[in-house]
């Protein structure tokens, strides 16, 4: 059980290591990513609208009373109204859906915003390295020390659980 905790540690500190390492973005191609992804989202959510005003129209009462017409049943008021139940489930979730798509479409512009703002600082102080070196800095610095303490944590930690098989192995 240990062993399996001291695994999970180290593969945890390894990722976050591997993660600091990754290679800043300028702000432009930041700003391109967002958007993208801002589309997507509007995509998602043109395909749900479409489905909610779906659903909207087949709950109207004439319309769950057409599509059981070819369904016997000695209860057919219990037959529309799971019909309709169904149906309401499937247009609440839709609508949890789009108030979720909703929240990221207006994180993503806010976001897109903010990375045109710093992409335009990094195009106004001439190379986009020398941008992404002083916006960033604090940001990367903070990456670059915690890889380096999560780089020297890992290492700690291996040793430690190396020398304990070890000496378990050697008392056997």
């Amino acid at each position: 059980m240990k062993s399996q905790v001291y695994t999970a540690l180290l593969i945890l500190l390894f990722t976050t290591a591997l993660n600091t390492q990754a290679q800043p973005r300028s702000a432009a191609e930041e700003a391109e990513t967002l958007r993208l992804q801002l589309i997507e989202v509007q995509t998602q959510e043109e395909g749900l609208r479409a489905r909610a005003a779906q659903l909207d129209e087949a709950l109207k009462p004439e319309n769950i009373e057409r599509s059981l017409a070819g369904v016997g049943s000695t209860r057919p008021e219990e037959l529309r109204e799971a019909r309709r139940r169904q149906l309401q489930i499937e247009r609440d979730g839709v609508a949890a859906q789009l108030k979720i798509l909703e929240t990221s479409r207006t994180r993503l512009e806010a976001a897109i915003r903010d990375a045109d703002g710093r992409a335009y600082l990094e195009s106004a102080r001439g190379t986009p390295e020398a941008g992404m070196l002083s916006v960033q800095s604090l940001m990367g610095k903070r990456w670059l020390v915690g890889g380096g303490v999560g780089g020297f944590v890992v290492a700690v930690v291996a040793g430690l659980f190396i020398r304990r098989r070890l000496r378990n192995r050697l008392k056997q």
